[in-house]
Parts: structure tokens; C-alpha cells; sequence
């Protein structure tokens, strides 16, 4: 079975830092992009940070220099660094896996997990 279980979301103040992790299981995560999204109240949801299987990354332009994302694939695990955190990154924080199999006619697979709340706020 497969699971995303996220983990390290709370209440901060600006300024402050967080650290979200992911737990995965059921699926191979060495071969898995591993992408944290979020949705912030209001607003849809985003892709937030990216670390494809050979550890390339790309972030969105508003939390570049302020996030990194990381993964251990000896522990199934993937990571959220957050600093510098503002009340703009208040959001519940999903962490997701997702997979193309070119080998195989290119069939997708994607799990989510079911969300952190990170609020940003004095």
C-alpha cells in the first residue's frame, strides 16, 4: 500500500524555519520525483519545490534562496527546509511522488500525501 506520510508543520513567526519531512512507502522511491506542493487559504494549489530521481531540483521563484528540498533514499525519505518563512507561506504542505514510466508506454503514477499545515505568523 502505498503511503506519503508528511510530518514537522506548526506555527512559526516570521523570520523562523521549518522542516517538513515525508515518509513514503508501497512504491520504488529511488525512481520517484519527489515534489512538495502547497495551498494557501484562498488560493490553488502550487507547486512549491522539486527533486527529480537524479537529485536535479527546481524551486518556484517566491521561495528560491529561502527553501531546499532534499531526500534520502536509504530512508525513504524527502525534505522541506524552510527559512526566512513569511506570512505568505502559510499554507497546508503536500508532499507528492510521481513517476513516468517511458518503458512502459509512458504510463504516470502519482501519490499524495495528506497534507501539514505551516502557519506563518507574530
Amino acid at each position: 500500500q502505498v503511503q506519503l506520510v508528511e510530518s514537522g508543520g506548526g506555527l512559526v513567526q516570521p523570520g523562523g524555519s521549518l522542516r517538513l519531512s515525508c515518509a513514503a512507502s508501497g512504491f520504488i522511491f529511488k525512481d520517484y520525483a519527489m515534489r512538495w506542493y502547497r495551498q494557501g487559504p484562498g488560493k490553488e494549489r502550487e507547486l512549491v519545490a522539486l527533486m527529480r530521481s537524479g537529485f536535479s531540483t527546481d524551486y518556484a521563484a517566491s521561495v528560491r534562496g529561502r527553501f531546499a528540498i532534499s531526500r534520502d533514499n536509504t530512508k525513504n525519505m524527502a525534505y522541506l527546509q524552510m527559512n526566512n518563512l513569511k506570512p505568505e507561506d502559510t499554507a497546508v504542505y503536500y508532499c507528492n511522488a510521481y513517476f513516468k514510466d517511458y518503458v512502459r508506454g509512458g504510463r504516470e503514477y502519482e501519490y499524495w500525501g495528506q497534507g501539514t499545515q505551516v502557519t506563518v505568523s507574530s
